[in-house]
């Protein structure tokens, strides 16, 4: 266990609070009002309809930002993310512990400071890549380091959402992934291409790396079909993850063998498939029993706040390499 700097809250009940509660923000409410020794003591929200409506399906007090602060231990941040830098900053300085949904900020400089302040004040500031706490994926998390990796390639493909998009999607969707495959991999690439279509709404990033590994991502929200799903191609076998059903799948030994059907000899290729046991929860639930945890016991949360950053550094790349059409190969800033 590795000890943060943060400062440790020692009553319990945690007291829990969500700062913006459209629909990713109710779904905090809805888990910490489930969760154990924590009580969701209340929620807030520009729109004050929705922050009543919200606080009363899940019993507790809508109040004005200022007012929560006063009486939160804990608050998940789930507002628009040119807004993170100031509100995540007010929780700071509150001396509130702080999980703010990806990315961590608008800009990298915002996010540097972020973390930078939330250390000096013993702050604990978790970012809300959720994927971390997919359980297919810690399974994954388990595999990964007896494994020569040779590529990853991740999907993350849907049809248009029925919220509103304020980001790209890189943004908003490549960035889970981008996510995964740095704490997967446990290093940067040297290099990234990218390239894009639909007005920033159809994304594909190629990523190298220096002992020639590569990754591959794409992002939709044109696809008409919802596809969530990583692949790692490794020297001893293939692993395929499916984050909505989360499943993992390992293919060895692929062998070819000859088969007779109707008098005739067919070719046909044969593998063993292993199915490690996947014990399937909720990923938000998940990240949030670790947050509380993380908080009540002073150490360094899942996701900190370099992590959000590296995403951030890399997906603003990306961003760039679309946004210019030319998909030319850069290094990373």
């Amino acid at each position: 266990m590795t000890v943060a700097n943060s400062t440790v809250i020692e009553s319990t009940p945690v007291r829990a609070g969500v700062v913006g509660v459209g629909a990713m923000g109710e779904n905090h409410a809805r888990v910490y009002s489930e969760l154990q020794d924590t009580t969701l003591v209340g929620v807030t929200d520009l729109d004050t309809q929705q922050a009543e409506r919200v606080a009363a399906e899940y019993g507790t007090q809508a109040y004005d930002f200022e007012r929560l602060l006063e009486n939160c231990d804990v608050v998940t941040v789930a507002v628009p993310t040119k807004a993170h830098y100031d509100v995540v900053g007010a929780c700071i300085d509150a001396g509130v512990h702080v999980l703010v949904e990806k990315p961590i900020a608008d800009t990298i400089e915002r996010g540097r400071e972020l973390k930078q302040r939330a250390h000096e004040e013993g702050v604990t500031l978790q970012v809300g890549h959720i994927e971390r706490f997919n359980p297919a994926v810690q399974a994954l998390s388990d595999l990964i380091d007896d494994l020569d990796v040779i590529a990853v390639e991740a999907e993350r493909l849907g049809p248009p959402i029925d919220r509103t998009a304020t980001d790209d999607v890189t943004y908003d969707l490549m960035i889970h992934d981008i996510d995964i495959v740095h704490s997967l991999l446990g290093r940067e690439p040297s290099s990234i291409a990218a390239t894009g279509a639909e007005n920033g709404n159809f994304a594909t990033a190629t990523m190298e790396y220096d002992d020639g590994v590569v990754a591959s991502i794409t992002a939709s929200r044109v696809t008409q079909k919802k596809i969530r799903r990583l692949t790692v191609t490794a020297e001893e076998c293939l692993v395929e993850v499916d984050y909505l059903e989360q499943t993992v799948l390992i293919h060895r030994d692929s062998y070819p063998e000859y088969v007779i059907d109707d008098g005739k000899n067919r070719y046909r290729h044969e593998s063993v498939i292993e199915r490690p046991r996947v014990q399937n929860r909720e990923p938000l639930r998940c990240e949030l029993e670790s947050f509380v945890e993380t908080v009540s016991d002073g150490t360094i949360p899942e996701v900190t706040a370099d992590d959000g950053l590296h995403a951030l550094e890399t997906v603003q790349t990306i961003d760039r390499l679309v946004a210019e059409e030319d998909g030319l190969k850069v290094r990373p800033q």
